[in-house]
């Protein structure tokens, strides 16, 4: 009769080894990309919006409807069919408040086309005191 050996190891001694120097080799990574600011900086999103509605004979009424973010807002730029305006210039469309001054809450932008389109693409990106601009409206209407 053959004698039968019982030798139970989980894992061998090398492979452990391996592992476990990976591991922290891993570890280092990610506590040096946090440290060293490799990871870089996350803008939250601001709240705040606008809605666009087709109102006739060829026009396009874009409304700013405000949010908790609007006293961080420094201005709008509208993009109708891929026209830009900005809402601090002196444009004939901006006519509920003063050209350059952040736009109020229910603040009206009216756009006419010159020509008949049955579905204008209309943009409205929102640029903030901290530098960042936000897309806060991209309907087709």
């Amino acid at each position: 009769m053959k004698a039968i050996r019982n030798e139970e190891e989980a894992v061998s001694p090398v492979i452990g080894v391996i592992l476990m120097v990976a591991i922290v080799v891993i570890l280092a990574a990610v506590i040096a990309a946090f440290v060293f600011g490799m990871t870089g900086t996350v803008q939250g999103s601001k709240s705040i919006a606008a809605t666009a509605r087709y109102v006739g004979p060829d026009s396009v009424e874009v409304t700013y409807q405000g949010g908790t973010d609007h006293v961080k807002l420094e201005y709008l730029i509208l993009t109708i069919n891929g026209v830009s305006y900005n809402s601090t210039a002196t444009d004939p469309f901006y006519s509920d408040t003063e050209a350059g001054l952040q736009p109020a809450v229910g603040t009206k932008f009216l756009f006419a086309d010159e020509e008949p389109v049955t579905e204008n693409t209309v943009v409205v990106v929102g640029r903030f005191s901290d530098g960042a601009d936000q897309v806060i409206l991209d309907q087709r209407v």
